[in-house]
């Protein structure tokens, strides 16, 4: 076990010859990776699940089709300029046909469905917001996760993440096409990051597709699993176990970031040839991942083992 704390030094100033990297999840989590990538990587690519079937996304994926919105809306909240429209992606309407939809969520699936292109829309999106990153779907289809519990089959994310004792999980439709544009950004990152996050629906969701696990069993970078503060519903108690059940679906990290604060139980050593590296990359709450500390911590990882 490593132990990188690194909470008080300087991070940012300039990109010249900083990192690619590329992160992948789902979520609030991904959105305060991004967040903490923005202080040092010279190139972000966020490469988002789009499983999600409730709420605003669900109703949207119901009623016009295309890869769940919310969460990218989530990415491009992190990654914006602090224009009034990236500050209102997330604002929701309180009445009428549109209440509980998000104004960044309808902005997305609009331009999907205008122009057809997912990858092109969201470029678009991305300009509009001035974003300090690229965000991608992990998937060019709607696609629905379902979870094996060993005695029966869960499907679908909203009813995955209800769920108890998942042991393992796969996409429907099992072949969903992934942008060429995010085969090359996790083949070419000079490291990756994945979480946090709820882990079923968010960590390992985004890694499900088969062109994602493929490029990234190519990477050249090093891959960072960051560990949730605190243990969710779906995923197990020792983080261990998070190394290793990625593993069984064709990933394997070879970094589990702990925060040095962490009292959640992880086994001495991890699967395969993972590595435990210990840094303070908590908010004052314990609960929530602090942004500036955590790209601290990411910033001295990638230059230590770059």
């Amino acid at each position: 076990m490593t132990e990188l704390v690194k909470s008080n030094e300087t991070a940012g100033g300039s990109t010249i010859g900083a990192p690619r990297v590329c992160a992948l999840g789902g979520g609030h989590g991904l959105a305060t990776t991004l967040r903490a990538l923005r202080t040092y990587a010279g190139e972000i690519t966020a490469v988002v699940s789009v499983a999600d079937d409730g709420g605003s996304s669900g109703r949207i994926r119901r009623s016009v089709g295309g890869p769940a919105p919310g969460d990218l809306r989530r990415c491009f909240e992190a990654l914006g300029d602090g224009s009034m429209l990236t500050a209102e992606m997330g604002w929701r309407f309180k009445g009428g046909e549109l209440a509980g939809h998000a104004l960044g969520n309808l902005l997305i699936s609009g331009l999907v469905a205008a122009g057809g292109d997912v990858v092109a829309a969201l470029d678009e999106v991305g300009r509009m917001v001035g974003s300090t990153g690229r965000v991608l779907p992990a998937t060019l289809v709607p696609v629905d996760l379902v979870a094996d519990t060993g005695d029966w089959e869960v499907e679908g994310q909203v009813a995955v993440h209800r769920a108890d004792d998942v042991v393992g999980m796969r996409l429907v439709p099992e072949d969903a096409p992934v942008p060429s544009e995010v085969v090359r950004a996790i083949r070419g990152a000079d490291h990756l990051v994945l979480g946090p996050g709820s882990f079923f629906t968010s960590v390992l969701a985004a890694t499900l597709a088969t062109d994602i696990r493929s490029a990234l069993r190519a990477r050249t970078g090093q891959l960072i699993l960051i560990a949730n503060l605190v243990a969710d519903r779906e995923g197990p108690t020792d983080l261990a176990d998070h190394v290793r059940i990625l593993g069984e679906h064709g990933v394997e990290p070879d970094v589990l970031l702990v925060d040095d604060l962490s009292k959640r139980p992880i086994s001495s050593t991890l699967p395969g040839e993972g590595e435990v590296v210990v840094g303070s990359i908590s908010a004052s709450d314990g609960r929530t991942h602090d942004p500036v500390r955590l790209g601290r911590v990411l910033a001295a990882l990638g230059e230590e083992r770059g």
